[in-house]
């Protein structure tokens, strides 16, 4: 069963709302990780200088996480300019309604996503 075209309209308002709140997200952390820290020098602890230091490590990591999200969302309006969302970019097969409301930027089936992730594709 295809998509209708109401649906694929409400999939692309999420999508673009998803996407940003990501951009977002991102500017902020950008922002904190590249803000020069005016305390450094003066009396700061050695451990506070560690800490600060993995707190910026775990923001380029949520950053990174965050920048596949944004490839992931991306693919997906791309596919509706395509007129191909909804179908699985490696088998061709459908992708369920239930798994692009769960996952409006979804691009393949579960099937394909999991022989992907194994690396059997």
């Amino acid at each position: 069963m295809s998509l209708k075209k109401e649906e694929i309209a409400g999939f692309k308002k999420r999508l673009e709302e998803m996407r940003g709140q990501i951009t977002r997200v991102l500017q902020d952390t950008k922002k904190e990780v590249t803000q020069a820290d005016e305390s450094k020098g003066y009396s700061q602890h050695s451990a506070d200088e560690g800490t600060d230091d993995f707190v910026r490590n775990i923001n380029l990591e949520v950053t990174n996480t965050e920048f596949g999200l944004l490839r992931q969302i991306d693919r997906a309006l791309e596919k509706i300019t395509e007129n191909t969302y909804g179908i699985c970019d490696l088998s061709g097969e459908e992708i369920p309604i239930k798994r692009l409301e769960a996952i409006p930027y979804a691009t393949m089936t579960v099937k394909a996503q999991e022989k992907f992730e194994k690396g059997l594709l």
